[in-house]
């Protein structure tokens, strides 16, 4: 399937690329950084435009030709489109467990045997309590929610199956990982995988995760010829996908290492977070090992990083914004470079002492971080007196971290028109300015194309020897796993508040 699509809104050129390949009856992922237009691509081929909002031309006719072709007749019939946030899909008005078994997926088999595998250590009753229930927007989590997307994807995938013939279809999943750990996004890749091999189909898989590269590779070397690696780039011709190695990620990854120097533990920490922190109606607590056996407080030292792992939901970024005086909390205690903190603390002294001062955060998306009605400029323009912010200095340091040419014109671009990685770029970069001795990052990776992951681990690594110390969270584990040693991994774990009042 090679499609040429161009998508306009207002006589605005959204989307343009000559040449998008999907192979038919491969796995194809599709790499590339956030708000280039992957999922309008996808979104365009499964028909999920509306013609009334866009211009859409592929391959030179109308949508409504192209709707009206036998291909596409075949994908809307037999395929499944899994949204990347699964919030915008599952209606609130209907139990789960009723989605799951809405249309035609009413006609598959149980969905019982999907759920075990996608929930391999859950106890299964307290799960069947979960898809029993009405969605809302924090309950269930987002990996529970991406979890009962990729069920409802695999009862049609068994419909497909249990055809004697074998029409050409589509399954699309647009970022289905994106809120799972390793550990289930294995799990989701192993039972796609399984269910392929009962029968070629055509896989469009869009992701930001290079490192699935390399799980394929290593699990899966008798598929290589079946799967296919793209990377979605943004040129000033417009979109253009080329070929990714899996090798070019492998041979990266090998030779990511910590740094060489110790992080000074003789001197007192930049962040020490007593146990627990309770927010809301949960007690988050921190550990050194995965099972929460061995609590510690959570601390971090000059020239630290210092990774924060928990599945998806548990309350990592909770925490992160409790630490910053960002949400209100119940219980508190911790100290920010030789200042205490508690649930007493007014709001104005992190504001006056700490914001921008002593440390900062780096939100996991862009859009909750920058004024999107605001020149690039204008996003360095707020920084605490000190602080280099002339246009050159602007212009040396985006120019390094966009690893490309940047003129005054893009100081003077409004941030709501720039992609999501350039974006997050920004975002990035502003922290990284700003210099505080300790840096919050909650998914720094986020939406970055592979050359960005790159400079930003890179800037990170130099902000280490300059003796500042980084609490990282992040869902990209096979690459912070090699950066950052055992003694500086913690752990968290959640429980309902034991002073939690239930009506």
């Amino acid at each position: 399937m090679i499609l040429r699509i161009a998508i306009k809104k207002n006589k605005q050129t959204l989307v343009r690329i000559d040449s998008f390949t999907i192979r038919d009856n491969h796995i194809n992922f599709l790499f590339g950084e956030s708000g280039i237009g992957k999922t309008m691509m996808a979104r365009a081929t499964f028909g999920l435009l509306e013609s009334d909002e866009f211009d859409i031309q592929i391959n030179d006719e109308s949508y409504s030709t192209y709707q009206s072709n036998d291909l596409y007749q075949a994908i809307r019939t037999h395929g499944f489109f899994v949204f990347q946030e699964p919030s915008s899909h599952l209606n609130p008005l209907l139990t789960l467990r009723d989605q799951i078994r809405e249309g035609s997926l009413a006609h598959a088999v149980s969905e019982q045997e999907i759920i075990e595998h996608l929930w391999p250590e859950e106890n299964h009753r307290n799960l069947n309590r979960i898809i029993d229930i009405y969605p809302r927007p924090f309950r269930p989590s987002g990996g529970e929610k991406q979890r009962i997307l990729m069920t409802m994807a695999f009862k049609k995938i068994d419909l497909y199956l249990q055809r004697s013939d074998s029409p050409l279809t589509l399954f699309i999943f647009d970022e289905p990982t994106g809120n799972l750990d390793n550990t289930h996004r294995n799990v989701f890749l192993q039972y796609l995988i399984e269910k392929y091999r009962q029968r070629n189909f055509t896989i469009l898989f869009i992701t930001h995760d290079y490192s699935i590269s390399a799980e394929l590779v290593d699990k899966y070397p008798d598929l290589m010829e079946r799967i296919c690696f793209t990377d979605l780039l943004l040129t000033a011709g417009g979109l253009k996908q080329e070929i990714f190695s899996a090798q070019r990620y492998l041979d990266w990854s090998k030779h990511i290492k910590p740094i060489s120097s110790l992080p000074d533990r003789a001197a007192l920490p930049l962040l020490k977070v007593e146990n627990p922190i309770t927010i809301f109606d949960r007690d988050l607590i921190i550990s050194k090992d995965a099972q929460g056996k061995n609590l510690a407080a959570l601390e971090v030292y000059p020239g630290e990083m210092v990774y924060l792992k928990a599945g998806s939901g548990v309350g990592k970024t909770t925490l992160a914004k409790g630490v910053m005086g960002l949400l209100q909390t119940r219980q508190l205690q911790l100290r920010i470079d030789g200042l205490t903190f508690s649930e007493k603390t007014d709001l104005a002294r992190w504001r006056r002492e700490i914001w921008g001062r002593k440390a900062t955060m780096v939100f996991q998306h862009a859009d909750e971080a920058l004024n999107l009605n605001a020149r690039v400029k204008d996003v360095f323009s707020g920084l605490p007196s000190g602080v280099k912010r002339n246009e050159q200095y602007l212009l040396q340091q985006l120019q390094w971290i966009f690893n490309s040419p940047i003129g005054l014109d893009f100081l003077n671009q409004k941030v709501g028109t720039l992609s999501g990685g350039q974006k997050q770029r920004l975002n990035l970069l502003r922290s990284f300015i700003l210099d505080t001795d300790l840096i919050i990052l909650d998914e720094p990776l986020n939406g970055l194309g592979f050359d960005s992951i790159q400079k930003v681990i890179e800037l990170m690594q130099e902000k280490q020897e300059n003796r500042k110390g980084i609490l990282l969270i992040s869902h990209n584990e096979d690459i912070f796993d090699r950066l950052i040693p055992l003694p500086s991994i913690y752990y968290l774990q959640t429980r309902i508040s034991k002073t939690t009042i239930l009506i």
